[in-house]
């Protein structure tokens, strides 16, 4: 009986995760010019319930959420949500594509735009493929660089806090 229970509790706290905060560009974490935001975006797994964060210079930029109609044309006539704090949190509740660009003039087409895929947390650790790349110069950016340090901390503390909790179950089990 304590063995089944122990492991209907280990998976049910391997299942779930901590959520994560990301920044943006990281690691530069701004939201602004010269940041191959296909290449930052293909570099994490977004999972229910995590956050991203835009930061920028409201008196330069802001950030819409759009369809992949008017992401594709980086078109601002119709955002589904428009955001102007400089430091805007959006959360990420389920799994799907969402589509967000700069919307002031010229500013998308200059690769102001980026596309964040939630995915289930049962998939893989590693995105599938990579997002393609924005705007004109992506052709012509450096590679994108490994995963930062606040990305491996994040896996670390998904894969450590569902470890630890089966430790300490199976502690209390025992």
């Amino acid at each position: 009986m304590k063995i089944t229970l122990l492991v209907m509790a280990a998976m049910a706290i391997l299942t779930t995760t901590s959520a994560a905060t990301y920044n943006v560009g990281e690691p530069a974490g701004e939201w602004g010019f010269g940041i191959n935001y296909g290449s930052w975006a293909s570099s994490k797994q977004f999972i229910p319930g995590d956050s991203i964060v835009f930061k920028y210079s409201p008196q330069a930029h802001d950030v819409l959420e759009v369809s992949k109609a008017d992401y594709d044309s980086c078109s601002a006539a119709s955002p589904m949500t428009t955001l102007k704090t400089g430091n805007d949190i959006v959360a990420l509740p389920a799994t799907g594509t969402r589509y967000f660009i700069c919307g002031i003039a010229g500013h998308c087409s200059a690769g102001m735009k980026v596309t964040i895929d939630v995915v289930s947390a049962s998939s893989p650790s590693t995105p599938s493929s990579p997002a393609p790349a924005s705007g004109p110069s992506a052709s012509n950016s450096p590679p994108p660089p490994s995963p930062s340090a606040a990305t491996s901390v994040v896996t670390s503390v998904r894969v450590t806090t569902g470890l630890g909790l089966v430790v300490l179950l199976a502690s209390l089990m025992a």
